[in-house]
């Protein structure tokens, strides 16, 4: 019996084909839009943990408080070399190293760009190499002895940024000093870590006067499951190298895990607003298919009268109603989904081809489909509730007379 209910409500759908079919397009739009943004955010929550995974659960960071302008921009709290040689001699402790940035003036080919640079101690250059996860496409890394080289993010090399690709031998001023680059790193992902220039720390404070400053000290702890033991110990030490007390502390020690858990909070506010705004369009689709049911409902009432002198129950109209409605919002969801999928797998090639990041990559698991087939199927069932229950009730009689 549903089968020939499915049959006659898929011929009505076919007899008003303009008419379904500007009802199905606000369906697509609006799950479309919902998917795409669902899709995207997860992709980005995928290459955040994966960067995580691979950056190991037995690092440290600290860094210093009060840095409104972002590293290197010299806030009122600072780091120094001392610090770093307190968190060293911390038990639990197996390696340490540390940066200073700074944004600094970058000259090749008669242009100018405004880029970070960083400064690295070249006897730990080891540790913050596993800490970024950093690969070489060309050339070497900095090297204990090195004056005057760098090792320069992937878009000095395949982004164009000064009109032509600048290759491993040749020079850059920086600040307006030259440099020759002995390295170039391989792509990261992230467009700012891709523009980065790595050199000497001496040479750094010469360039930018920064004296003893650290913007970041990164630890390898001993024992991975006693991470938390040994950052307590690094706090306790650090509060009484700096005489301070939990009140003015004016640093923090952060893990991987707590990166990963303060980038989740974001995203999933962010999620929660795009998701939200999508779901105005979808409600929007769902007004589109009740307005559809209910012209359907009047055009034909003269129908629904015959259906119902000729034995028809009640039941039978609204299922009808209810099954046309449905397959209306379930055909707009399957193209909807079809949609979004390549809209997010388009975004994903442009983002790493041309955008030189892997961030922002697509992904599609079932319950994402499943949910959205299902929401907007649900959605059709709603918005033609109303106009269905009132086919429904109408009498045999009165509709046969409907003119």
């Amino acid at each position: 019996m549903i089968i020939d209910y499915a049959k006659i409500a898929m011929k009505n759908i076919r007899k008003k084909k303009l008419r379904s079919w500007l009802t199905i397009v606000g369906i697509i739009i609006s799950i479309s839009v919902v998917f795409l943004l669902i899709s995207l955010s997860l992709g980005l929550r995928g290459a955040i943990s994966e960067q995580f995974k691979i950056l190991g659960t037995d690092k440290l960071f600290i860094l210093p408080k009060g840095q409104a302008g972002g590293p290197g921009s010299g806030g009122v709290v600072e780091l120094t070399t001392w610090d770093v040689e307190v968190v060293e001699k911390v038990l639990g402790v197996k390696d340490i190293s540390y940066a200073t940035v700074g944004n600094a003036k970058l000259e090749s080919n008669n242009k100018i760009r405004f880029f970070y640079v960083i400064g690295l101690p070249l006897d730990k250059m080891g540790l913050y190499t596993k800490s970024t996860n950093m690969k070489m496409d060309e050339g070497r890394e900095l090297k204990e002895g090195d004056r005057g080289v760098a090792m320069i993010g992937s878009d000095y090399k395949y982004g164009n940024l000064f009109g032509k690709p600048i290759q491993v031998g040749e020079s850059i001023l920086v600040n307006d000093r030259r440099f020759k680059v002995v390295g170039i790193i391989e792509p990261i992902g992230n467009p700012s870590d891709d523009k980065n220039v790595l050199i000497p720390i001496d040479d750094f404070k010469e360039l930018f006067n920064s004296g003893e400053r650290v913007d970041q000290i990164i630890v390898q702890v001993e024992n991975e499951k006693e991470t938390g033991d040994i950052s307590a110990r690094i706090e306790k030490k650090l509060l009484k190298a700096r005489n301070l007390d939990e009140k003015t502390k004016d640093f923090t020690i952060i893990t991987p895990e707590e990166l990963l858990a303060s980038f989740d909070i974001i995203l999933n506010i962010v999620t929660a607003f795009l998701v939200g705004v999508a779901a105005i369009s979808l409600l929007v689709g769902g007004v589109g298919i009740a307005n559809t049911m209910y012209t359907s409902v009047l055009e034909r009432t003269r129908e629904i009268g015959t259906m119902k002198a000729v034995g028809a129950k009640n039941s039978a109209i609204l299922q009808i109603f209810l099954i046309e409605s449905g397959f209306i919002g379930f055909i707009g969801g399957t193209l909807g989904i079809l949609t979004g999928f390549g809209i997010s797998k388009l975004i994903e090639f442009i983002a790493i081809n041309y955008l030189h990041t892997t961030l922002l990559k697509a992904a599609s698991p079932f319950y994402l489909i499943f949910g959205c087939l299902a929401f907007s199927f649900l959605i059709g069932i709603i918005s033609g509730t109303f106009p269905a229950f009132q086919a429904s009730k109408l009498k045999p009689v009165e509709a046969l007379r409907y003119e």
